[in-house]
C-alpha cells in the first residue's frame, strides 16, 4: 500500500506542475505558433488576359467566363447596361427552376394560361386563354422557342403575377451581386415605354447564366435540344440558338434579338469537362452574333484548361490537453483556370499545424493545402478538424496521469 501511496503523491506533485503552466490548454492558442491560416479557399482566381488583346468580337459588349471558377477569359465593355432582350429568360427560367427545386411547384403542375400571358407578341407558341400546360411544356417552349406568352405564363404561376415575379428577378440579380441589371418584364420585350430601363450588362448576364447552369444542369435537357414538338406534336419547336446543331459541345443557353438590342446570345459549351460562358450583346445580325460567340468559346479551348483536384483526408496531429491525443484533418475540393498545359504541372503540399490546444472544434482550420505550378502558387484551401475534441478535466488528466503510472 506504501507504494502506492508513494506513486499517488508523485501523480499529485506533477499534476500541480502541469497546473502551474496552464496556458498549455488554454482556450485559441496554438503551442507551436504557427500563424492562422487564413480561411479563404482558391479556385477563382482571375486570368491573365494579355493573350487576349488581340482577340476582337463585332458586338458592343462581350465576356467569357468559365463557369466552375467564375474565371473570366476575356472581356470587352462587359460592365455597360444595354438591353438583353430575349436573354432576359435565362433569369426567369432561374427563379422557375429554384420554385422546382424547392418544392413549391413541380414539373408535372398543370399551368392555366391568362389572357395578359396570351397577349404577349414576339416569340411565341400561341397559347390561348385558359389552355393548359404542364410547367415542364412550358419550360421547353422558352428555352427551345423563346416563348413569350409561356414565360409569362410560368411567371404568374409562380409568383401570383408578373409584377410579382418581376420584383423577385430585381432580388436575385442583387442577391447575385449584379451590379448593372434591372429587370422590367419576365421575357425582355423593349417596346413598352418602361422597357427603356429594361437593362443588364454582359458580366451579369454570364453571372446569372452560371448560376442556373451549375446549380440546375437539368435545363441541359431542354437547351440541347434542336427540335421537339407539344400539343401532342401538332406544334413544332425549334432551337433559337443554332449553336446546338453547328458548334461542336454547344449546351445552350439563351438567345435574343429586338431592333432595339440587336442580337443578343449566352452561349455555353462543354469540351472535355471544361464548361464556358460566351455573351455576346448587340451584334448588327444573328450570324455575326454566332461568329462572336464561337470565336470567343474557340478561343477559350484553345488557351485555357480547367484544373481540378478532390478533395481528401490528412494524417492526424496531436492535440494538447484534449480527452482525444490527436485529430485528423480534411479539405475540400480546388479548382483553378490555367493556361493550357499547365494543368499537368500543379503540385498539391499538404502542411499540417505541429499541434493543437483543445478545446478543437470540429472545421477549425489545422493545416492548409497548397497548389502551385513551379514557384508560382495558384491558390490553396484550409485543412480542417473533423471532429470535436474537448478540453479534459483536472480528474480526467489526473485519471490519465494515475493510468499510466500504474500500468
Amino acid at each position: 500500500m506504501g507504494r502506492i501511496y508513494k506513486a499517488v503523491a508523485a501523480v499529485m506533485a506533477l499534476l500541480l506542475a502541469v497546473l502551474g503552466v496552464m496556458p498549455l490548454y488554454a482556450d485559441g492558442g496554438d503551442e507551436d505558433g504557427i500563424a492562422p491560416i487564413s480561411d479563404e479557399a482558391g479556385g477563382t482566381n482571375a486570368v491573365d488576359g494579355a493573350a487576349s488583346a488581340s482577340l476582337t468580337v463585332n458586338a458592343k459588349s462581350a465576356i467569357l467566363m468559365e463557369a466552375s471558377t467564375g474565371a473570366v477569359l476575356y472581356e470587352s465593355n462587359a460592365d455597360e447596361a444595354l438591353r438583353p432582350a430575349s436573354v432576359t429568360k435565362i433569369m426567369s427560367v432561374l427563379l422557375i427552376m429554384e420554385a422546382v427545386d424547392s418544392g413549391k411547384i413541380t414539373l408535372e403542375d398543370k399551368v392555366s394560361c391568362s389572357e395578359y400571358a396570351s397577349s404577349m407578341g414576339g416569340s411565341q407558341v400561341y397559347l390561348e386563354p385558359g389552355e393548359e400546360m404542364t410547367v415542364e411544356e412550358l419550360l421547353k417552349c422558352v428555352l427551345i422557342a423563346s416563348a413569350n406568352d409561356a414565360t409569362v405564363a410560368l411567371a404568374e404561376y409562380v409568383a401570383g403575377s408578373e409584377e410579382a415575379f418581376v420584383a423577385r428577378m430585381n432580388e436575385r440579380a442583387a442577391e447575385l451581386g449584379m451590379e448593372h441589371t434591372h429587370f422590367v418584364n419576365t421575357n425582355g420585350l423593349d417596346d413598352a415605354p418602361d422597357a427603356e430601363s429594361h437593362l443588364i450588362s454582359a458580366r451579369d448576364i454570364a453571372i446569372m447564366s452560371r448560376e442556373l447552369i451549375t446549380k440546375h444542369p437539368k435545363v441541359f435537357e431542354y437547351t440541347t435540344v434542336w427540335m421537339d414538338s407539344i400539343r401532342n406534336g401538332a406544334f413544332g419547336l425549334t432551337n433559337t440558338n443554332r449553336l446546338i446543331r453547328f458548334y461542336r459541345g454547344a449546351t445552350g443557353l439563351k438567345t435574343g434579338s429586338t431592333s432595339k438590342a440587336g442580337f443578343c446570345i449566352s452561349a455555353t459549351a462543354n469540351r472535355d469537362g471544361m464548361q464556358l460562358i460566351a455573351v455576346i450583346m448587340g451584334s448588327p445580325t444573328r450570324d455575326i452574333r454566332n461568329e462572336a460567340a464561337k470565336t470567343l468559346l474557340d478561343y477559350g479551348y484553345a488557351n485555357y484548361a480547367v484544373y481540378t483536384a478532390n478533395g481528401g483526408q490528412t494524417d492526424k496531429i496531436p492535440v494538447t490537453g484534449g480527452v482525444a491525443d490527436e485529430v485528423a484533418g480534411e479539405y475540400g475540393s480546388f479548382s483553378a483556370m490555367l493556361k493550357k498545359g499547365d494543368e499537368k504541372n500543379v503540385t498539391e503540399t499538404v502542411t499540417l499545424n505541429e499541434s493543437a490546444a483543445a478545446p478543437v472544434k470540429k472545421g477549425d482550420v489545422i493545416g492548409e493545402v497548397v497548389y502551385k505550378v513551379g514557384e508560382e502558387q495558384i491558390g490553396s484551401v484550409p485543412v480542417r478538424a473533423v471532429e470535436d475534441v474537448e478540453k479534459i478535466s483536472y480528474w480526467g488528466l489526473l485519471l490519465r496521469m494515475l493510468y499510466g503510472i500504474l500500468l
